[in-house]
Protein backbone atom coordinates (compact mmCIF):
# COMPACT_ATOMS: atom_id res chain seq x y z
CA UNK A 1 0.00 0.00 0.00
CA UNK A 2 1.67 3.19 -1.18
CA UNK A 3 0.58 6.57 0.14
CA UNK A 4 1.64 9.69 -1.75
CA UNK A 5 1.58 13.11 -0.10
CA UNK A 6 1.29 15.98 -2.57
CA UNK A 7 1.77 19.53 -1.39
CA UNK A 8 3.96 22.28 -0.03
CA UNK A 9 6.77 21.20 2.29
CA UNK A 10 8.65 23.56 4.57
CA UNK A 11 11.15 23.39 7.40
CA UNK A 12 9.96 23.74 10.98
CA UNK A 13 12.51 24.74 13.61
CA UNK A 14 11.96 24.85 17.37
CA UNK A 15 14.48 26.88 19.35
CA UNK A 16 14.05 26.10 23.05
CA UNK A 17 15.50 27.70 26.12
CA UNK A 18 14.67 29.44 29.38
CA UNK A 19 13.72 33.03 30.15
CA UNK A 20 14.38 34.52 33.58
CA UNK A 21 14.86 38.22 32.81
CA UNK A 22 13.78 41.05 30.52
CA UNK A 23 16.02 42.77 28.02
CA UNK A 24 17.35 46.18 29.11
CA UNK A 25 16.69 47.46 25.58
CA UNK A 26 12.97 46.63 25.44
CA UNK A 27 10.30 44.94 27.62
CA UNK A 28 10.87 41.53 26.02
CA UNK A 29 12.17 38.29 27.55
CA UNK A 30 15.78 37.23 27.09
CA UNK A 31 15.84 33.55 26.08
CA UNK A 32 18.93 31.52 26.96
CA UNK A 33 19.02 28.98 24.15
CA UNK A 34 19.40 25.32 25.05
CA UNK A 35 18.45 23.35 21.93
CA UNK A 36 17.45 23.55 18.28
CA UNK A 37 15.09 20.92 16.84
CA UNK A 38 14.43 20.56 13.12
CA UNK A 39 11.48 18.72 11.61
CA UNK A 40 9.61 18.57 8.34
CA UNK A 41 6.62 20.91 8.18
CA UNK A 42 3.60 21.33 5.96
CA UNK A 43 3.20 18.41 3.58
CA UNK A 44 6.48 17.10 4.95
CA UNK A 45 4.95 16.71 8.40
CA UNK A 46 2.09 14.63 6.98
CA UNK A 47 4.62 12.40 5.21
CA UNK A 48 6.72 12.04 8.37
CA UNK A 49 3.65 11.05 10.39
CA UNK A 50 2.67 8.43 7.84
CA UNK A 51 6.17 6.99 7.88
CA UNK A 52 6.06 6.72 11.67
CA UNK A 53 2.76 4.88 11.24
CA UNK A 54 4.60 2.30 9.15
CA UNK A 55 3.23 3.37 5.77
CA UNK A 56 5.12 3.14 2.47
CA UNK A 57 5.04 6.87 1.78
CA UNK A 58 6.31 9.32 -0.84
CA UNK A 59 6.38 13.10 -0.77
CA UNK A 60 5.85 14.95 -4.04
CA UNK A 61 6.83 18.58 -3.51
CA UNK A 62 8.94 21.45 -4.84
CA UNK A 63 12.00 21.56 -2.57
CA UNK A 64 14.92 23.87 -3.21
CA UNK A 65 18.49 22.59 -3.36
CA UNK A 66 19.65 24.93 -0.59
CA UNK A 67 20.88 24.43 2.97
CA UNK A 68 17.41 24.46 4.48
CA UNK A 69 16.14 22.17 1.74
CA UNK A 70 18.85 19.68 2.66
CA UNK A 71 17.79 19.88 6.32
CA UNK A 72 14.19 19.30 5.27
CA UNK A 73 15.03 16.21 3.23
CA UNK A 74 17.24 14.97 6.07
CA UNK A 75 14.27 15.20 8.45
CA UNK A 76 12.26 12.89 6.17
CA UNK A 77 14.15 9.68 6.86
CA UNK A 78 12.33 6.72 5.34
CA UNK A 79 10.19 8.90 3.05
CA UNK A 80 10.76 8.84 -0.72
CA UNK A 81 11.14 12.51 -1.64
CA UNK A 82 10.33 13.17 -5.30
CA UNK A 83 11.15 16.71 -6.39
CA UNK A 84 12.44 18.64 -9.38
CA UNK A 85 13.84 21.39 -7.19
CA UNK A 86 12.47 24.88 -6.73
CA UNK A 87 13.37 28.39 -7.82
CA UNK A 88 12.35 29.83 -4.45
CA UNK A 89 14.31 29.34 -1.24
CA UNK A 90 13.03 26.75 1.21
CA UNK A 91 10.48 28.35 3.55
CA UNK A 92 11.42 28.13 7.23
CA UNK A 93 9.21 28.73 10.26
CA UNK A 94 11.12 29.05 13.53
CA UNK A 95 9.35 28.97 16.88
CA UNK A 96 11.21 30.48 19.83
CA UNK A 97 10.07 28.86 23.06
CA UNK A 98 10.94 29.35 26.71
CA UNK A 99 10.16 26.52 29.13
CA UNK A 100 7.79 25.05 26.57
CA UNK A 101 5.88 28.29 25.93
CA UNK A 102 6.01 30.05 22.56
CA UNK A 103 7.65 33.48 22.70
CA UNK A 104 7.83 34.36 19.00
CA UNK A 105 7.78 32.89 15.49
CA UNK A 106 10.24 33.88 12.79
CA UNK A 107 9.30 33.25 9.14
CA UNK A 108 11.95 33.08 6.44
CA UNK A 109 11.29 32.85 2.67
CA UNK A 110 7.57 32.49 3.36
CA UNK A 111 6.43 35.23 0.96
CA UNK A 112 4.54 34.84 -2.29
CA UNK A 113 6.01 31.84 -4.16
CA UNK A 114 6.68 31.36 -7.84
CA UNK A 115 5.17 28.52 -9.85
CA UNK A 116 6.53 25.15 -8.68
CA UNK A 117 8.67 23.03 -10.98
CA UNK A 118 6.91 19.78 -11.94
CA UNK A 119 8.50 16.93 -13.87
CA UNK A 120 7.50 13.50 -15.13
CA UNK A 121 8.90 11.65 -12.12
CA UNK A 122 6.64 13.62 -9.78
CA UNK A 123 3.57 12.87 -11.88
CA UNK A 124 4.53 9.20 -12.15
CA UNK A 125 4.75 8.99 -8.35
CA UNK A 126 1.21 10.34 -8.03
CA UNK A 127 0.12 7.81 -10.66
CA UNK A 128 1.50 4.97 -8.51
CA UNK A 129 -0.44 5.85 -5.35
CA UNK A 130 -2.97 3.63 -3.57
CA UNK A 131 -4.02 6.63 -1.50
CA UNK A 132 -3.28 10.36 -1.77
CA UNK A 133 -3.14 13.25 0.70
CA UNK A 134 -3.05 16.77 -0.68
CA UNK A 135 -1.52 19.02 1.98
CA UNK A 136 -2.06 22.47 0.49
CA UNK A 137 -0.13 25.23 2.25
CA UNK A 138 -0.84 27.86 -0.39
CA UNK A 139 2.50 27.67 -2.20
CA UNK A 140 1.29 26.41 -5.55
CA UNK A 141 1.72 22.63 -5.71
CA UNK A 142 -2.01 21.93 -5.58
CA UNK A 143 -2.71 24.71 -8.09
CA UNK A 144 -0.38 23.45 -10.84
CA UNK A 145 -2.50 22.47 -13.90
CA UNK A 146 -0.69 19.17 -14.56
CA UNK A 147 -0.96 18.14 -10.92
CA UNK A 148 -4.63 19.09 -10.72
CA UNK A 149 -5.52 17.22 -13.89
CA UNK A 150 -3.86 14.06 -12.61
CA UNK A 151 -5.38 14.38 -9.13
CA UNK A 152 -8.87 14.78 -10.61
CA UNK A 153 -8.48 11.51 -12.51
CA UNK A 154 -6.89 9.68 -9.61
CA UNK A 155 -9.80 10.75 -7.37
CA UNK A 156 -11.99 8.39 -9.42
CA UNK A 157 -9.62 5.50 -8.64
CA UNK A 158 -8.18 5.87 -5.12
CA UNK A 159 -9.00 7.76 -1.90
CA UNK A 160 -7.95 11.41 -2.06
CA UNK A 161 -7.88 13.39 1.20
CA UNK A 162 -7.56 17.16 0.71
CA UNK A 163 -6.39 19.47 3.49
CA UNK A 164 -7.11 22.96 2.09
CA UNK A 165 -5.53 26.34 2.74
CA UNK A 166 -7.11 29.83 2.61
CA UNK A 167 -4.55 30.92 -0.01
CA UNK A 168 -4.55 27.58 -1.80
CA UNK A 169 -6.39 26.00 -4.68
CA UNK A 170 -9.90 24.58 -4.60
CA UNK A 171 -10.03 20.81 -4.11
CA UNK A 172 -10.45 18.85 -7.32
CA UNK A 173 -13.89 17.46 -8.10
CA UNK A 174 -14.40 13.94 -6.81
CA UNK A 175 -12.00 14.20 -3.86
CA UNK A 176 -13.04 11.68 -1.21
CA UNK A 177 -12.99 14.09 1.73
CA UNK A 178 -11.90 17.69 2.31
CA UNK A 179 -10.98 18.84 5.83
CA UNK A 180 -11.19 22.63 6.37
CA UNK A 181 -11.03 23.93 9.90
CA UNK A 182 -13.71 26.24 11.30
CA UNK A 183 -12.15 29.48 10.03
CA UNK A 184 -11.37 28.02 6.60
CA UNK A 185 -14.88 26.62 6.21
CA UNK A 186 -16.38 29.99 7.14
CA UNK A 187 -14.22 31.77 4.56
CA UNK A 188 -14.80 29.21 1.81
CA UNK A 189 -18.58 29.03 2.39
CA UNK A 190 -19.04 32.77 2.99
CA UNK A 191 -20.81 32.35 6.32
CA UNK A 192 -20.27 32.37 10.06
CA UNK A 193 -19.47 29.00 11.60
CA UNK A 194 -20.22 29.08 15.32
CA UNK A 195 -21.10 25.49 16.10
CA UNK A 196 -22.18 22.07 14.86
CA UNK A 197 -25.25 23.27 12.95
CA UNK A 198 -23.31 25.98 11.11
CA UNK A 199 -20.49 23.53 10.38
CA UNK A 200 -22.95 21.06 8.85
CA UNK A 201 -24.44 23.79 6.66
CA UNK A 202 -21.00 24.95 5.55
CA UNK A 203 -19.99 21.37 4.74
CA UNK A 204 -23.08 20.86 2.60
CA UNK A 205 -22.46 24.11 0.72
CA UNK A 206 -18.84 23.22 0.06
CA UNK A 207 -19.66 19.72 -1.21
CA UNK A 208 -21.94 21.30 -3.80
CA UNK A 209 -19.55 24.14 -4.66
CA UNK A 210 -16.49 21.93 -5.09
CA UNK A 211 -18.10 18.76 -6.41
CA UNK A 212 -16.31 16.62 -3.82
CA UNK A 213 -17.76 13.58 -2.08
CA UNK A 214 -17.68 14.74 1.57
CA UNK A 215 -16.47 17.70 3.64
CA UNK A 216 -15.49 17.41 7.30
CA UNK A 217 -15.28 20.73 9.15
CA UNK A 218 -12.91 20.40 12.10
CA UNK A 219 -13.92 22.25 15.27
CA UNK A 220 -10.93 21.84 17.56
CA UNK A 221 -11.92 20.25 20.85
CA UNK A 222 -15.51 19.91 19.61
CA UNK A 223 -14.37 17.32 17.07
CA UNK A 224 -15.49 17.40 13.45
CA UNK A 225 -18.73 17.56 11.48
CA UNK A 226 -19.07 15.51 8.31
CA UNK A 227 -21.65 16.77 5.87
CA UNK A 228 -23.03 16.32 2.39
CA UNK A 229 -26.37 17.27 0.81
CA UNK A 230 -29.18 14.79 1.40
CA UNK A 231 -27.52 13.09 4.36
CA UNK A 232 -27.76 13.76 8.06
CA UNK A 233 -24.54 15.34 9.36
CA UNK A 234 -22.22 13.08 11.31
CA UNK A 235 -20.61 14.58 14.42
CA UNK A 236 -17.38 12.94 15.54
CA UNK A 237 -16.57 14.19 19.02
CA UNK A 238 -13.05 14.68 20.32
CA UNK A 239 -11.78 13.87 23.78
CA UNK A 240 -11.13 17.09 25.68
CA UNK A 241 -7.42 17.84 25.67
CA UNK A 242 -5.60 20.62 27.48
CA UNK A 243 -2.99 21.48 24.86
CA UNK A 244 -1.08 24.70 24.52
CA UNK A 245 0.29 23.60 21.14
CA UNK A 246 -2.35 22.56 18.57
CA UNK A 247 0.23 22.66 15.76
CA UNK A 248 0.01 19.56 13.56
CA UNK A 249 -3.43 18.32 14.64
CA UNK A 250 -4.88 18.88 11.16
CA UNK A 251 -1.95 17.06 9.60
CA UNK A 252 -2.47 14.15 12.01
CA UNK A 253 -6.15 14.04 11.04
CA UNK A 254 -5.39 13.97 7.31
CA UNK A 255 -2.71 11.30 7.70
CA UNK A 256 -5.03 9.01 9.64
CA UNK A 257 -7.88 9.57 7.19
CA UNK A 258 -5.85 8.43 4.20
CA UNK A 259 -4.56 5.36 6.06
CA UNK A 260 -8.05 4.34 7.12
CA UNK A 261 -9.62 4.96 3.70
CA UNK A 262 -6.85 3.16 1.83
CA UNK A 263 -7.32 0.19 4.16
CA UNK A 264 -11.00 0.03 3.21
CA UNK A 265 -12.74 1.92 6.01
CA UNK A 266 -15.87 3.90 5.29
CA UNK A 267 -15.58 7.68 5.42
CA UNK A 268 -17.63 7.75 8.64
CA UNK A 269 -15.40 5.22 10.39
CA UNK A 270 -12.25 6.84 9.03
CA UNK A 271 -13.28 10.22 10.44
CA UNK A 272 -13.99 8.76 13.89
CA UNK A 273 -10.54 7.15 13.90
CA UNK A 274 -8.87 10.33 12.66
CA UNK A 275 -10.50 12.58 15.26
CA UNK A 276 -9.50 10.18 18.04
CA UNK A 277 -5.94 10.01 16.72
CA UNK A 278 -5.66 13.80 16.45
CA UNK A 279 -6.91 14.16 20.02
CA UNK A 280 -4.38 11.60 21.24
CA UNK A 281 -1.67 13.39 19.27
CA UNK A 282 -2.36 16.63 21.15
CA UNK A 283 -2.57 14.82 24.48
CA UNK A 284 0.88 13.39 23.77
CA UNK A 285 2.38 16.85 23.31
CA UNK A 286 1.61 17.61 19.64
CA UNK A 287 4.58 17.97 17.33
CA UNK A 288 6.89 17.95 20.35
CA UNK A 289 5.81 14.37 20.99
CA UNK A 290 7.19 13.40 17.59
CA UNK A 291 10.65 13.67 19.13
CA UNK A 292 9.97 10.46 21.08
CA UNK A 293 12.37 7.84 19.66
CA UNK A 294 10.98 5.56 16.95
CA UNK A 295 11.41 2.47 19.13
CA UNK A 296 8.86 3.96 21.53
CA UNK A 297 6.38 4.61 18.74
CA UNK A 298 6.89 1.11 17.38
CA UNK A 299 5.53 -0.65 20.45
CA UNK A 300 1.98 0.37 19.66
CA UNK A 301 -0.34 3.35 19.45
CA UNK A 302 -1.46 3.21 23.08
CA UNK A 303 2.11 2.78 24.29
CA UNK A 304 3.42 5.61 22.17
CA UNK A 305 0.72 7.96 23.49
CA UNK A 306 1.18 6.88 27.11
CA UNK A 307 4.94 7.35 26.96
CA UNK A 308 4.53 10.74 25.31
CA UNK A 309 2.01 11.88 27.93
CA UNK A 310 4.39 10.83 30.70
CA UNK A 311 7.34 12.53 29.03
CA UNK A 312 5.56 15.81 28.34
CA UNK A 313 4.21 15.90 31.91
CA UNK A 314 7.70 15.42 33.33
CA UNK A 315 9.10 18.05 30.98
CA UNK A 316 6.61 20.53 32.46
CA UNK A 317 7.70 19.62 35.98
CA UNK A 318 4.45 17.76 36.66
CA UNK A 319 3.67 14.57 38.58
CA UNK A 320 2.99 11.40 36.57
CA UNK A 321 0.35 9.17 38.17
CA UNK A 322 -0.43 5.65 37.00
CA UNK A 323 -2.67 2.79 38.04
CA UNK A 324 -3.53 -0.60 36.63
CA UNK A 325 -6.14 -3.29 36.34
CA UNK A 326 -8.47 -5.26 34.08
CA UNK A 327 -11.36 -2.74 34.20
CA UNK A 328 -13.76 -5.35 32.83
CA UNK A 329 -17.33 -4.02 33.17
CA UNK A 330 -16.35 -0.52 34.26
CA UNK A 331 -18.36 0.43 37.36
CA UNK A 332 -18.71 3.23 39.91
CA UNK A 333 -15.92 1.87 42.09
CA UNK A 334 -13.52 2.05 39.15
CA UNK A 335 -14.61 5.57 38.27
CA UNK A 336 -14.16 6.87 41.82
CA UNK A 337 -10.74 5.27 42.18
CA UNK A 338 -9.58 6.71 38.86
CA UNK A 339 -10.87 10.18 39.72
CA UNK A 340 -9.08 10.04 43.08
CA UNK A 341 -5.87 8.92 41.37
CA UNK A 342 -6.00 11.75 38.83
CA UNK A 343 -6.36 14.30 41.61
CA UNK A 344 -2.93 13.28 42.93
CA UNK A 345 -0.95 14.61 39.97
CA UNK A 346 -0.87 16.18 36.53
CA UNK A 347 -1.72 13.18 34.36
CA UNK A 348 -3.19 9.71 34.86
CA UNK A 349 -2.05 6.74 32.78
CA UNK A 350 -3.98 3.48 33.12
CA UNK A 351 -2.05 0.23 32.58
CA UNK A 352 -4.68 -2.17 31.26
CA UNK A 353 -4.42 -5.97 31.20
CA UNK A 354 -4.81 -7.28 27.65
CA UNK A 355 -7.50 -9.83 26.78
CA UNK A 356 -4.94 -12.65 27.00
CA UNK A 357 -3.73 -11.43 30.38
CA UNK A 358 -7.28 -11.20 31.78
CA UNK A 359 -8.06 -14.68 30.47
CA UNK A 360 -5.08 -16.15 32.32
CA UNK A 361 -5.96 -14.32 35.53
CA UNK A 362 -9.76 -14.59 35.55
CA UNK A 363 -10.58 -17.67 33.48
CA UNK A 364 -11.70 -18.53 29.97
CA UNK A 365 -15.01 -16.64 30.26
CA UNK A 366 -13.28 -13.33 30.81
CA UNK A 367 -12.91 -10.61 29.80
CA UNK A 368 -16.55 -9.77 29.21
CA UNK A 369 -15.49 -6.64 27.33
CA UNK A 370 -12.70 -6.86 24.75
CA UNK A 371 -9.62 -4.71 25.27
CA UNK A 372 -10.33 -2.25 22.43
CA UNK A 373 -13.68 -1.38 24.04
CA UNK A 374 -12.17 -1.24 27.52
CA UNK A 375 -9.61 1.25 26.20
CA UNK A 376 -12.38 3.39 24.68
CA UNK A 377 -14.41 3.34 27.91
CA UNK A 378 -11.43 4.40 30.00
CA UNK A 379 -10.46 7.18 27.60
CA UNK A 380 -14.05 8.46 27.73
CA UNK A 381 -13.43 9.36 31.38
CA UNK A 382 -12.16 12.91 31.77
CA UNK A 383 -9.75 11.83 34.49
CA UNK A 384 -7.84 9.38 32.24
CA UNK A 385 -5.14 10.87 30.02
CA UNK A 386 -3.77 7.73 28.35
CA UNK A 387 -4.04 3.93 28.40
CA UNK A 388 -1.20 1.42 28.01
CA UNK A 389 -2.23 -2.19 27.28
CA UNK A 390 0.16 -4.85 28.60
CA UNK A 391 0.23 -8.63 28.01
CA UNK A 392 2.00 -9.72 31.19
CA UNK A 393 0.15 -10.96 34.29
CA UNK A 394 1.50 -8.10 36.42
CA UNK A 395 2.27 -4.50 35.44
CA UNK A 396 5.97 -4.26 36.37
CA UNK A 397 7.16 -3.99 32.76
CA UNK A 398 4.53 -1.36 31.95
CA UNK A 399 5.57 0.60 35.04
CA UNK A 400 9.16 0.42 33.87
CA UNK A 401 8.18 2.02 30.57
CA UNK A 402 6.15 4.84 32.08
CA UNK A 403 8.25 5.45 35.22
CA UNK A 404 5.42 7.12 37.17
CA UNK A 405 6.02 9.20 40.25
CA UNK A 406 2.98 7.63 41.92
CA UNK A 407 1.37 4.22 41.43
CA UNK A 408 -2.17 4.18 42.84
CA UNK A 409 -4.02 1.21 44.33
CA UNK A 410 -7.60 1.20 45.56
CA UNK A 411 -7.91 -0.33 49.04
CA UNK A 412 -5.65 -1.41 51.89
CA UNK A 413 -2.37 -2.99 50.83
CA UNK A 414 0.97 -3.71 52.44
CA UNK A 415 3.69 -2.37 50.16
CA UNK A 416 5.80 -5.52 50.51
CA UNK A 417 2.92 -7.60 49.13
CA UNK A 418 2.82 -5.69 45.84
CA UNK A 419 5.19 -6.75 43.05
CA UNK A 420 5.08 -3.22 41.68
CA UNK A 421 6.62 -1.75 44.84
CA UNK A 422 10.13 -2.90 43.93
CA UNK A 423 9.94 -1.41 40.42
CA UNK A 424 8.66 1.90 41.77
CA UNK A 425 11.34 2.05 44.45
CA UNK A 426 14.10 1.42 41.90
CA UNK A 427 12.90 4.41 39.88
CA UNK A 428 12.29 6.82 42.72
CA UNK A 429 8.50 6.46 42.69
CA UNK A 430 6.15 5.18 45.35
CA UNK A 431 2.92 3.24 45.77
CA UNK A 432 -0.03 5.04 47.36
CA UNK A 433 -3.59 3.97 48.06
CA UNK A 434 -6.93 5.70 47.72
CA UNK A 435 -10.15 4.69 49.49
CA UNK A 436 -11.75 1.50 48.18
CA UNK A 437 -15.51 1.55 47.53
CA UNK A 438 -17.00 -1.65 49.03
CA UNK A 439 -19.76 -3.67 47.33
CA UNK A 440 -18.59 -2.53 43.89
CA UNK A 441 -16.97 -5.28 41.85
CA UNK A 442 -16.95 -6.60 38.31
CA UNK A 443 -17.72 -10.13 39.54
CA UNK A 444 -20.78 -8.96 41.47
CA UNK A 445 -21.99 -6.97 38.49
CA UNK A 446 -21.44 -9.93 36.14
CA UNK A 447 -23.35 -12.25 38.49
CA UNK A 448 -26.25 -9.78 38.68
CA UNK A 449 -26.40 -9.54 34.90
CA UNK A 450 -26.37 -13.34 34.62
CA UNK A 451 -29.34 -13.58 36.99
CA UNK A 452 -31.27 -11.09 34.89
CA UNK A 453 -30.65 -13.32 31.92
Amino acid sequence: MRIVVVGDALLDVDVDGTAHRLSPDAPVPVVDLASRTVRAGGAGLVAAMLRRDGADVSLVSAIAADEHGAELVGALEGVRVVTAGAEDATPVKTRVRASGHAIARLDEACGAPGEPIIDGAMLAEIESADGIVVADYGRGMAAHPAVRSLLARRATEVPVVWDPHPRGAEPVAGATIVTPNRAEAAAFAGMTVDGVSDAATAAERLVEAWGVQRVAVTLGQAGAVLGSPGRLPLVSTARAVDSADPCGAGDRLAATLVLELTNGSTVDDALHAAVARASAFLAAGGVSGLDVPDNAAAIGGEASTALSVARSTRDRGGTVVATGGCFDLLHAGHARTLAAARALGDCLIVCLNSDASVRRLKGRERPLIRQEDRVDLLLALECVDAVLVFDEDTPEEAIGRIEPDLWVKGGDYVAADLPESRVLAERGGRVVTVPYIPARSTSALADALARVG
